[in-house]
């Protein structure tokens, strides 16, 4: 049975992940032969002698007309080893927004760079975004090498100045792979192309579906049980007259019958009587397991409620600082009054001071900003209604994640992660 990747791809507007991702579903056999054919027939018509793969992701009629992605779209395909799933982000500015939701849950991402530009300043952005989100491993897809005259050196420039900046924003070497690509023409893309003799590593395809997967780069790492109560199921019915079950997924640990657990934030403690399914009891459910959990003693637990390891049980917290990637129009200022949405649970919050704004291209902070505006970066102080049961982003990105909510329209304002994660990838002096 293969197993499952999430991934997402990012990177400055032209580079070609439209095309990358075409040619990755096209090269797997993911796609249809009437959308071939569709493709074909539209490229025809824009005049090319080639089927613009680009046309197969690029869905929205906006897209088809500028040329540019301007939306997360979310692609499946599958090879005989592993099953993929992967988020395909724009690369303009303005939805840098975009980018932070596509890659908050990605197990690895696809970064490309045009050989011609290089290394450029949407390239660190998202850089500096995906180090905040904690995304383990990156690819480096230089495309469009054959575009250039000296491509050997080309490629070995872009990689160093590349690594330069993945080390001082906190990746390992081995975390980090550079690949020579072509999308446009699929060399490097399923299999090694004879096109590139400087390059003696894996082909795109056979990176991912080599490239580890595991609980940590999943964002799950080594903590005691955490799960989110997300509906009470109470049958009432004559075969089920006292039935008291809590559905929820297993965002961290594990569960089995006969844990001691305890429920936050009341904190009162039972134990796991039983793990329910359709299909029968369960001994044990992992993380991303969504189970209904029966309880030995008759709890007051409700929506929002956490049912967590007491080894381990975070503190509740009331007052924190976070780190927040702003994603309105309207800018953030100190004393705003918003939602606060933690996995299922919704609380009124408020916001304190703006302890600092991030620097994404030169790595440093500068203090106490009076706003931040659209696709800032920065540390924030909250004050929420209701005491969250959350853990620091930096030890988990399900537990530690959260969003900030507009009570008067119910749009996304702000993606944020609890704890300072910015001093992870900060370096130099404040500004």
């Amino acid at each position: 049975m293969s197993d499952l990747l999430r991934l997402a791809t990012a990177g400055s507007v032209d580079d070609g992940k439209s095309t990358l991702v075409g040619r990755l579903l096209y090269d797997t056999k993911s796609v249809l032969a009437d959308q071939i054919d569709a493709v074909t027939r539209a490229s025809v018509d824009k005049g090319l002698a080639t089927p613009d793969l680009s046309l197969l992701v690029d869905g929205l009629r906006a897209e088809r007309e500028q040329g540019i992605t301007i939306d997360v779209a979310y692609r499946y395909f599958a090879t005989p080893t592993r099953s993929f799933v992967l988020a395909d982000t724009p690369g303009h500015v303005q939805y840098t927004r975009n980018t932070v939701s596509g890659a908050s849950t990605a197990q690895l991402v696809i970064l490309l760079v045009d050989a011609r530009k290089g290394v450029i300043e949407q390239t660190r952005r998202h850089a500096a975004v995906l180090a905040l989100l904690g995304v383990p491993k990156l690819v480096l897809a230089v495309n469009k090498i054959d575009l250039v005259d000296d491509p050997a050196a080309v490629f070995a420039e872009i990689s160093s100045e590349f690594n330069s900046l993945t080390s001082t924003l906190g990746w390992a070497t081995e975390d980090v792979t550079e690949i020579p690509v072509s999308a446009l023409h699929g060399d490097n893309i399923a299999s090694r192309s004879s096109n590139t003799p400087y390059y003696d590593g894996p082909s795109l395809i056979e990176h991912l579906e080599s490239v580890p997967v595991d609980a940590d780069s999943a964002g799950r790492h080594s903590i005691g049980l955490r799960f989110p109560v997300q509906y009470v199921i109470r049958p009432r019915t004559a075969d089920y007259p006292d039935y008291r079950g809590y559905a929820g997924q297993v965002a961290a640990g594990t569960v089995a019958r006969g844990d001691e657990v305890v429920v936050l934030p009341s904190g009162i403690r039972t134990t796991v009587e039983r793990i329910d399914t359709a299909d029968g009891e369960l001994p044990l459910a992992q993380a991303g397991r969504s189970v209904p959990l029966v309880l030995a003693d008759d709890v007051d637990i409700s929506r929002g409620d956490t049912i967590a390891s007491p080894v381990d049980a975070p503190e509740p917290l009331a007052d924190f600082d976070a780190t927040v990637c702003w994603l309105a129009e309207k800018p953030l200022r100190p004393g705003a009054r918003l939602l606060l949405k933690h996995g299922t649970r919704t609380t009124q919050a408020i916001v304190g001071t703006l302890v600092e704004r991030f620097d994404e291209q030169k790595l440093v902070a500068a203090p106490s900003p009076e706003t931040l505006e659209l696709n800032d970066i920065g540390r924030i102080s909250i004050r929420v209604a209701e005491p969250l049961v959350a853990d620091d982003y930096g030890v988990n990105r399900h537990t530690g994640s959260f969003l900030l909510i507009d009570p008067a329209g119910g749009n996304t304002l702000a993606a944020g992660l609890v704890g300072d994660v910015l001093s992870a990838v900060e370096v130099g002096d404040k500004v």
